[in-house]
């Protein structure tokens, strides 16, 4: 089972679930023991076969750390918090999140665009 951390110490994941936007981008770091690479990717397979059958679900992109690193970025696109949270209610969802290695520690941030003159647009 998959345990979680924070990546902000001022505002948590909880509080970002009470917030009612979209889209979004989900980006969840994990942390994982080099050797359970095969048995996380295949967990990582079976969340995200299940996320992508789920209303609101757009896309999702996962990087590992080169060098044969245990870390991982996954980069997640959503409709709306309103279809995310219910995501966490489908029995298929919450079965797959049960498959993660012991090692497994997920750190999930929800992110919006952010507008800077010049630079990128919002």
């Amino acid at each position: 089972m998959v345990k979680f951390g924070e990546i902000d110490k001022y505002v948590t994941f909880k509080r970002h679930l009470e917030e009612d936007i979209g889209p979004f981008v989900l980006i969840n770091s994990y942390s994982v023991d080099p050797k359970e690479v095969d048995e996380f990717l295949k967990a990582f397979a079976a969340v995200s076969d299940a996320f992508k059958h789920q209303p609101g679900y757009i896309s999702v992109q996962l990087h590992r750390g080169i060098a044969g690193s245990g870390t991982f970025v996954n980069y997640s696109v959503l409709e709306s918090m309103a279809e995310y949270r219910k995501m966490f209610t489908n029995d298929e969802v919450k079965a797959s999140l049960t498959k993660f290695p012991l090692s497994t520690v997920a750190y999930p941030h929800l992110f919006t665009k952010v507008a800077v003159p010049g630079i990128c647009v919002g």
